[in-house]
């Protein structure tokens, strides 16, 4: 098959011909049709995330057709039309018992753990727990886009975040699991501030439903507490900085909640005299369960939400790589780019 590899971190990566995997007794392998560029897969490739072992092909955002099953596995068959979480849980340890399969202890991670979508063919752990059957109303390319970020962006607002009508929710960066977090905040009745530093974003970002909208800078906090009367009820850092994560905390009211979505390379001084004073909640979202997708799926049937302008680019597998290292520039363009496999 053909796939994206790397053989160090931060090098280029190139289109290669590699050996088709093959099925776990568990698992499956899966035909990819699509799968998305997500900033996850950057910081994998700059050797942020220890548990990637080199030579490596990154991609976690996917969705396809079931092409092999292993021997123990049971609610799936070849032909079936499918997408996973990123996390992909081992369906027995305590979170899993628990329904927290998103941080399973001992999950594995398709681009991560183990070789990715950024190919023809992937395999995929623990089929009969992780894998998630696609409407056939949902074409390929958007469920790609409905991957680690969308999903991510369901938990961190409606569930970490506990969104309701009429509050304020400030979403820090405007890529894809931002304006994935302002669909949903906004079909869950909620008030939106994005915020951006780049004008297009925060343009696609009024065209998804915000209200209000602020270009990032030095005042960006004090001037989210001034549209906002006081401050977010719930704040997002879908970015991944120490300074979107620390203006995200300093932008909510008293009781307000602030939730990490953005992975970060370092950790940021977290202004704690904020959170004693104001008691302040300070959370993580780490992806979606397969058991809560039939929920986010119904979301998006019964909203008005327009998936199809999440995707602002369709690539080719030979521009994959070429699109993951121009992930360097944090601004970037305003929207998902996802890989067709026919294009």
């Amino acid at each position: 098959m053909r796939a994206v590899v790397y053989h160090e971190f931060g090098a280029t990566p190139q289109v290669r011909e590699v050996p088709d995997p093959e099925p776990a007794p568990d698992g499956v392998v899966v035909a990819v049709e699509a799968t998305g560029v997500c900033r996850s897969d950057w910081h994998g490739w700059r050797g942020h995330d220890s548990g990637i072992a080199l030579p490596h092909v990154p991609g976690h955002e996917l969705s396809g057709r079931v092409v092999a099953t292993g021997k123990r596995v049971r609610r799936w068959a070849v032909g079936d039309r499918v997408t996973v979480p990123f996390v992909c849980a081992c369906g027995t340890c305590t979170q899993c018992a628990t329904g927290n399969q998103q941080i399973c202890a001992n999950q594995t991670q398709p681009g991560f753990t183990h070789w990715g979508s950024f190919a023809e063919l992937v395999a995929l752990d623990h089929a009969d727990v992780n894998l998630v059957r696609l409407p056939g109303s949902l074409d390929s390319t958007t469920a790609a886009a409905l991957g680690c970020r969308f999903g991510t962006a369901f938990r961190a607002v409606l569930r970490q975040g506990r969104a309701r009508p009429g509050q304020w929710v400030a979403v820090h960066g405007c890529g894809g699991a931002g304006l994935s977090a302002v669909l949903i905040a906004v079909a869950a009745g909620a008030r939106v501030v994005a915020v951006d530093v780049a004008p297009e974003a925060l343009d696609l970002a009024t065209k998804m439903g915000a209200e209000t909208v602020v270009q990032a800078g030095d005042d960006t906090a004090a001037r989210i507490r001034d549209i906002t009367g006081g401050g977010a009820h719930l704040s997002l850092d879908c970015v991944g900085l120490p300074r979107t994560c620390v203006a995200s905390i300093e932008s909510l009211r008293k009781h307000g909640r602030h939730v990490q979505i953005g992975l970060m390379p370092e950790d940021p001084p977290i202004p704690m005299h904020r959170v004693i004073a104001d008691e302040l909640t300070i959370l993580g979202s780490h992806g979606l369960q397969a058991h809560e997708y039939p929920e986010m799926l119904a979301l998006i049937e019964r909203s008005t939400m327009d998936l199809q302008a999440l995707v602002a680019r369709r690539i080719s597998l030979d521009e994959a790589p070429q699109a993951l290292t121009a992930m360097d520039d944090p601004v970037g363009g305003a929207g998902v780019t996802v890989v067709e496999m026919r294009v």
